[in-house]
């Protein structure tokens, strides 16, 4: 099942998502997506725990060493933006990239898991972009500012996510092609090493990272992102601006 949130007037609801006739299902009536108002980011995370260097073609392409543990960074709740929402190009950077991430949703209070219960407290599973501002110096700065993290374009309940295919294209060009089995580290043992030093909560998100090939990306330039079983993250990306 999918699971989505809808902004209308102002209001977000929350519901079933029936892809086929773009209607959110929700206890306050049903809204079409795109009539009646748009997709919300699907959950509202008190953090965005991102694995960086999961891939082994990443880190040959990045010239990077192989990790022993997963290594980690965190965006904050403002760096979401939803599906089919511009993505804010910054002004302080003029090298920025796209990658496209798998994310697990946590859907309970949980600590110190072993991976085998992982699988109970994930709600589902939803698609990131994990934009970087490539020239600024240090992790948090190239990663975890406003508009940083495309979010969406909902919850899918029903998937495991081993052996699953994604592609990226810029503008309709694919960039990235990959499968979720190529990843170092498995998406279950990654929210165990994550679950033991921090507490999650009700709608945080631990996106697994990306394979190969992530790259530039200019304003006016569209981008999408698509995890089999789960959907498409669409996003355009928007001239800089001082607001």
């Amino acid at each position: 099942m999918r699971r989505a949130r809808i902004a209308v007037d102002g209001q977000v609801y929350a519901g079933e998502y029936r892809d086929g006739d773009g209607v959110v299902e929700t206890d306050d009536g049903e809204f079409v997506v795109g009539e009646d108002g748009h997709l919300a980011p699907p959950c509202e995370p008190s953090a965005l725990y991102c694995v960086g260097r999961n891939f082994a073609a990443t880190l040959d392409q990045m010239e990077y060493d192989v990790p022993d543990q997963p290594a980690f960074f965190i965006k904050p709740p403002a760096s979401i933006v939803a599906h089919e929402e511009p993505i804010p190009y910054p002004t302080f950077s003029e090298e920025v990239t796209y990658a496209g991430e798998l994310c697990a949703v946590i859907d309970e209070r949980c600590h110190r898991l072993d991976a085998e219960e992982v699988p109970a407290v994930i709600r589902g599973y939803t698609i990131m972009n994990d934009v970087d501002a490539l020239d600024q110096p240090g992790r948090t700065a190239r990663k975890a500012f406003d508009g940083s993290g495309p979010l969406g374009p909902w919850i899918e309940t029903d998937l495991d996510p081993h052996g699953i295919d994604m592609h990226t294209e810029i503008n309709g060009e694919r960039r990235q092609e990959a499968n979720t089995e190529l990843m170092l580290f498995d998406p279950y043992e990654i929210v165990a090493f994550l679950s033991e030093r921090f507490t999650f909560r009700p709608g945080d998100v631990i996106a697994f990272g990306s394979p190969a090939n992530p790259g530039v990306i200019e304003p006016g330039d569209r981008v999408e992102i698509t995890y089999e079983g789960v959907g498409t993250l669409g996003n355009e990306v928007a001239p800089p601006t001082d607001e």
